[in-house]
Order: structure tokens, then C-alpha cells, then sequence
């Protein structure tokens, strides 16, 4: 009997690379599919079929997705805080390229239907403080987002919510807390925090000059999902036949950048002068992960210390930038 066929919109980014590479592990016959030129992709694994197309056009989903038993719906045009509060259109924009894909899926009755959602969309009031009560999936009600990219992410859940109820589309969704790990960006402006510190520590280990600049006051706390953690939970909630909403997919190991930065400078074993950017964006004041729902329904539980993951992510980033080799766009 032929393999199933599993294809990964977004497969050129981060996640999408290793969810790609975990798929082939599985025995899927994988097809990933990226805007970005091949030469441009975070991985590639000559194993998968892989497609440079726009995903926002319907006629390029059609392409993407022919035969395909499962489809993992990652593409997203977004990266750190940086981006997300300056490309707030750009972000939005992204609603058509899931919008086609849930279309495309209809159409070929798909088996599963994975959407990657955001913390982002949760209520900004509930965000305000440092010390953060972990956020429930429920607290994305009543509606206050992140502006543009967090309005995107709930408005597609609620499609995929309805696609599945009024058209039988087998959709799951996951609220990503931060994924971070090597094979990312680390510079040119839409890393995010655990990738960009990694970058400065090093760059400032390298070149004597013993400062970091942080953006904000460095007390905002978030909490870090180590992408083999975030690879396990995908799996699991595609899998499930219980956990139809969209359920929250993080770490709930709570730092602050000021501590995240501790970390790598222990990494590093180095000590910085900090200087704070306090007009930088750096988003809501306190954001954590509830994972009581996921803990109770499927048995998931992040397996990876923040330490052991910006261990592995350290190493990854400083031998790319002393080999001289371009951070993936």
C-alpha cells in the first residue's frame, strides 16, 4: 500500500523544516512547500519533494496540496516582536493563504488538517503584568489580540473551527508559546528573543566589545518551547480525535529576558554591561502557557529545560556565525 502523503505548507521555515524531517522519520511520503527559494530554506531534505510557490493563490494550493492525505498549514509571513508590530499588514495577509488551503483541503477531503496558531492571540488585558496567571486557552475571550498578526491567527482558528463543523474538514489548531532552537534566523529582523540574544552574546564575546543591547526593561516574562518538544505536541494533537479546538502548545517554564539572558551569558561564560532599548518593541509585559488542558487530554508535557535547549541553540548559532555562514532568512 503507497505511504500517505503529508504536505508542509511553510516547510522552508523553521518549524516547518523539522516537521518535515520528522514526517519522512514517520514513513510519510512528504512534500513542503515554501514562497522562499530552495537556497533560501531554513532545511532542505532531498527525501521530500520540495515546491517554491506562494501559498496565498488558490491555483498554487491546488498545486501544493493534489494527492496530499495530510496538510500542515505553518506558512505564515511573521517573525519576532520586531516585525510582527511594524508588518502589521503583511502579518494579516497570511489569512488568505490558509483561507485557500482550508478551500483546497474541502475539495480533496483531506484526512487531517493542521493550522499553527499563536499566543499572540490572547487578550492583551490579561498580559499586562510580569507576573503572569498562565493563559487558558479560554482567555483568548473576549477578543483583544496582538494588533495584525494576533487578529489573524484567531480569526483563522475560528475558520478552521467552522470549516470543520460545516464542511467535515478534520482540522486541528495549536497555540504555539515561542518555539525556538537552531536551524532559525538569528538576525536581520525577524528572529526572536532566544535566537537574538544568542547573536549578541556571541557577537559581543567575539569582538571584546562586553555589551548587550535588550530591548525593553528586560522584566517581561515569557515562557520558551524547545522545537523537539514542539514537534511531539503537532504530532499528537493532528493525531487526536478529542482535541478539535484550537489548545495551547508551550512550555510553562516562566523567565524573564533578563533571565534568559543570564542563561546565555552562563552559556557563554561571559558577563555583559546591559543597555535597555526601551522605545524597542517587546510586546505584552507577561505571557505563559496553561497547560493544564494539553496535560489532561493527551499526556504532553514539554521534556526539554529552557538551559538544555539555549544550550544546543547557543552552539548552533555561534558555529554558523564564526564559519562565516548567513543567518536563514
Amino acid at each position: 500500500m503507497e505511504r500517505e502523503l503529508a504536505v508542509v505548507g511553510g516547510g522552508g521555515g523553521f518549524i516547518g523544516g523539522f516537521l518535515a524531517r520528522n514526517l519522512l522519520e514517520q514513513g510519510y511520503r512528504v512534500r513542503s512547500v515554501d514562497i522562499k527559494p530552495l537556497d533560501e530554506w531554513y532545511q532542505v531534505h532531498p527525501d521530500a519533494e520540495n515546491l517554491s510557490l506562494d501559498l496565498k493563490s488558490l491555483d498554487n494550493c491546488r498545486r501544493a496540496y493534489e494527492g496530499a492525505d495530510r496538510i500542515y498549514q505553518l506558512a505564515a509571513d511573521m517573525g519576532g516582536m520586531g516585525f510582527i508590530e511594524n508588518n502589521k499588514c503583511l502579518c494579516m495577509l497570511s489569512v488568505l493563504t490558509t483561507t485557500h488551503s482550508l478551500m483546497v483541503a474541502q475539495e480533496i477531503g483531506v484526512k487531517r488538517f493542521f493550522y499553527s496558531s499563536s499566543a499572540c492571540v490572547y487578550n492583551a488585558d490579561k498580559q499586562k503584568s510580569e507576573d503572569v496567571v498562565p493563559l487558558k486557552e479560554a482567555d483568548a475571550y473576549p477578543a483583544m489580540p496582538e494588533d495584525g498578526y494576533g487578529w489573524e491567527k484567531l480569526f483563522t482558528e475560528r475558520m478552521c473551527r467552522h470549516f470543520r463543523e460545516d464542511f467535515n474538514v478534520p482540522a486541528r489548531m495549536a497555540r504555539f508559546h515561542n518555539v525556538y532552537g537552531p536551524h532559525g534566523t538569528y538576525d536581520g529582523g525577524r528572529e526572536k528573543a532566544p535566537a537574538a540574544i544568542c547573536r549578541k552574546v556571541i557577537q559581543a564575546k567575539l569582538s571584546g566589545n562586553h555589551e548587550i543591547e535588550i530591548w525593553g526593561d528586560g522584566k517581561q516574562t515569557r515562557s520558551f518551547m524547545y522545537i523537539d518538544d514542539c514537534i511531539k505536541g503537532v504530532n499528537m494533537i493532528t493525531d487526536s480525535d478529542d482535541v478539535l479546538d484550537a489548545i495551547n502548545l508551550g512550555s510553562d517554564e516562566l523567565t524573564t529576558i533578563n533571565g534568559l539572558v543570564d542563561i546565555v551569558e552562563d552559556i557563554a561564560g561571559i558577563k555583559l554591561e546591559r543597555k535597555y532599548k526601551l522605545d524597542a518593541p517587546k510586546g505584552v509585559n507577561g505571557r505563559n502557557s496553561d497547560n493544564t488542558r494539553i496535560q489532561a487530554e493527551l499526556g504532553w508535557a514539554p521534556s526539554i529545560r529552557l538551559r538544555d535547549g539555549m544550550e544546543r541553540t547557543y552552539a548552533w548559532i555561534y558555529d554558523q556565525i564564526t564559519s562565516g555562514v548567513p543567518s536563514p532568512a
